[in-house]
């Protein structure tokens, strides 16, 4: 069995702002193969489906399917605002290296 990840309170607040839950929204983290490192995020607003795994927070949802799950167990979903920009982030105790724009990991 694996965790699921955890979502930072930041994360649901910024989903809120952007009204995702208001239209039917979730926020879908999926690692995919490919980029620098081997594996990379997709993060998009999505509709969930009855595979997910769908945790909830401030009336919010973040989703995840059960082939990223293994991936993802343990991590946090957070959301960051630096000068550089505004993302949601992933920190994920299950990457062993990963590339410079944070995008993409190895295990």
């Amino acid at each position: 069995m694996h965790l699921p990840p955890k979502v930072t309170e930041r994360a649901f607040e910024r989903l809120a702002e952007i009204g995702a839950g208001d239209q039917g929204q979730a926020l879908r983290v999926a690692v995919e193969g490919g980029g620098c490192s081997g594996f990379q995020y997709s993060i998009i607003l999505d509709t969930p489906t009855s595979k997910d795994v769908i945790l909830e927070g401030k009336g919010q949802k973040v989703v995840v399917d059960d082939v990223s799950l293994p991936f993802l167990s343990g991590a946090t979903i957070d959301f960051s605002e630096e000068l550089i920009g505004a993302r949601f982030v992933i920190d994920n105790p299950n990457a062993t290296a990963s590339c410079g724009c944070g995008t993409s990991f190895s295990i």
